[in-house]
C-alpha cells in the first residue's frame, strides 16, 4: 500500500500566506523523541533579491520558522556565480582634483553615486612655489582615494606631485592616481649616447609614490605610447593600462555609414597598438619614405576607393602625419575621411590646420574629428568647432576606480 504524506498542521494554515512565495513544497514524516512529528520543506524563489540558495522548515508544535542556508556543494556553478555577484559592494571612492580636471572629475562623480568629489586648495607663496591645502584631511581616514591629475606642462606637475605624495600618507585604505595622458610617452627611446628618456624618469617618480594602509599606488592611464613603457614603472605601483578605443567604437557604431567604415594606420607603431581592438573593420596600414629631403607617407596596404576612412593613432601633436596620411587616402579615392586620436595635444594651437569638410572634398578637410577629454587645455580650445567631437573618458574612469 502507498505511502500518503501526513496532513498539514492548523498552525502551517495559518501561515500559508507567508510561504506563498515558496517552491518545491515536500512535507515529510519523522519521529523525535518518540513522537511522531510534521515536516516541510520548500526552497525561496526570492529573498532581498538574492540567489535561491535558502531552505525553509517547519516543524509543527512550534511557532517558529527556520531558514536554512543550503551548502555549496548543494548550489549550481551559476547560482554560485550570481550570488557572488549579488554581494558584491560598490567600492566608495574619494576624488580629488587639480584646477584643469574639475570639468572631468565632475563628470565622473555623474556617472556614479559611489564617487563623491573632494576639492584642494590650490595657492603659491608669494616667490611661486605652491602654497597647498588638503580640507578636512582627518575625514578620509580609512577611505578609498583617487587623484585626477593633467601633467599638461612641467609647470603643474610639481605641486601636483606634492599633493599625490602626501595623500597616501593620511591613513587612506587605498589610494589610486588616474593619469589620462602620460605626457613624456613620445621620449622613451635613446638614439644617441646623451639622450635622456624622460618617459622612464617620470614613470620612476611615480613608481615611488608612498603606499597607503591597503598597499601600492594604483596608476590609470590610456593608450600609453609605446607598449614597452609599461615595464619601465617599478614594483611600488600597479600601472592599468585602459584604452579609449571603446568609446570610438560605439561612436562609428551610431553613423549612418556604420557598414562603410575602414580603419586607417598611420605606421606600423599604431598598427601594432590598435588593430587587435579593430580587427572587425577593413584596415589600411600607411607608412613613411623619405624621398630625398621630404617624408612622405604612403599607403602600405588596404584599399580605400569608395570607404569612409578612419585614421587612428593614440595622440597628435602639431598633425603634420596625419595631414600626410589625410592626403594620401584622398588620392586613392577614400570617400569620406574622418580622424581618431586619444590624445590631442595640440601645441601652439595646431589643431586650426584641420578644416571642416561637409562637401564630400576629403582632400581638403575631415569629416570629423574625434579627441577624449584627457587633455583638457585642448577641449576647452576645439570646443563645438567642427570638425572636432570630444569622446569623454568619464564612463571609463568611473568604471575603472570600481576595480
Amino acid at each position: 500500500m502507498a505511502a500518503t504524506s501526513p496532513p498539514l498542521p492548523s498552525s502551517f494554515q495559518n501561515r500559508k500566506k507567508i510561504l506563498s512565495n515558496f517552491t518545491s513544497f515536500k512535507p515529510i514524516s519523522i519521529l523525535l523523541n518518540d513522537k511522531k512529528c510534521s515536516r516541510f520543506r520548500c526552497q525561496i524563489k526570492s529573498f532581498e533579491n538574492q540567489p535561491p540558495n535558502w531552505s525553509v522548515e517547519f516543524l509543527s508544535g512550534t511557532e517558529s520558522i527556520h531558514l536554512i542556508q543550503n551548502s555549496p556543494s548543494s548550489m549550481s556553478m551559476a547560482a554560485a556565480s550570481a550570488s557572488d555577484s549579488a554581494v558584491k559592494t560598490v567600492k566608495k571612492v574619494c576624488l580629488f582634483y587639480c584646477d584643469e580636471t574639475k570639468a572631468l572629475a565632475e563628470r565622473i562623480a555623474a556617472e556614479s553615486d559611489a564617487i563623491e568629489l573632494r576639492s584642494i586648495n590650490w595657492r603659491t607663496f608669494e616667490d611661486g612655489f605652491p602654497n597647498l591645502f588638503i580640507p578636512n584631511a582627518h575625514g578620509i581616514r580609512g577611505q578609498n582615494v583617487a587623484f585626477l591629475a593633467s601633467f599638461s606642462s612641467p609647470a603643474v606637475i610639481f605641486e601636483q606631485l606634492s599633493v599625490i605624495y602626501a595623500l597616501p600618507k593620511l591613513f587612506i585604505s587605498s589610494f589610486t592616481l588616474v593619469l589620462p595622458f602620460f605626457p613624456t610617452g613620445t621620449s622613451e627611446r635613446m638614439e644617441d649616447e646623451g639622450d635622456v628618456a624622460t618617459a622612464f624618469t617620470l614613470a620612476r617618480i611615480l613608481s615611488n609614490i608612498p603606499s597607503s594602509r591597503g598597499g601600492p599606488t594604483s596608476l590609470v592611464t590610456f593608450d600609453i605610447h609605446a607598449l614597452q613603457e609599461r615595464f619601465y614603472f617599478g614594483d611600488n605601483i600597479l600601472p592599468c593600462f585602459e584604452s579609449g578605443i571603446p568609446l570610438l567604437k560605439n561612436r562609428l557604431q551610431q553613423l549612418p555609414d556604420s557598414d562603410n567604415i575602414s580603419i586607417a594606420f598611420p605606421d606600423d607603431g599604431a598598427w601594432k597598438r590598435f588593430h587587435k581592438q579593430l580587427q572587425h573593420f577593413p584596415t589600411i596600414v600607411c607608412n613613411k619614405v623619405r624621398i630625398g629631403d621630404k617624408r612622405i607617407v604612403r599607403i602600405k596596404e588596404g584599399e580605400a576607393v569608395g570607404r569612409h576612412v578612419v585614421i587612428v593613432d593614440d595622440l597628435v601633436q602639431s598633425g603634420g602625419t596625419l595631414i600626410e596620411c589625410q592626403r594620401a587616402l584622398a588620392a586613392n579615392g577614400a570617400a569620406k575621411i574622418s580622424a581618431y586620436v586619444t590624445h590631442g595635444i595640440f601645441p601652439n594651437r595646431s589643431w586650426q590646420r584641420f578644416e571642416h569638410d561637409n562637401g564630400g572634398r576629403p582632400e581638403n578637410g575631415l569629416t570629423y574629428f574625434w579627441i577624449t577629454d584627457s587633455c583638457p587645455q585642448t577641449v576647452k580650445e576645439v570646443m563645438n568647432k567642427p570638425p572636432f567631437e570630444i569622446l569623454s573618458l568619464d564612463g571609463s574612469i568611473a568604471a575603472a576606480l570600481q576595480i
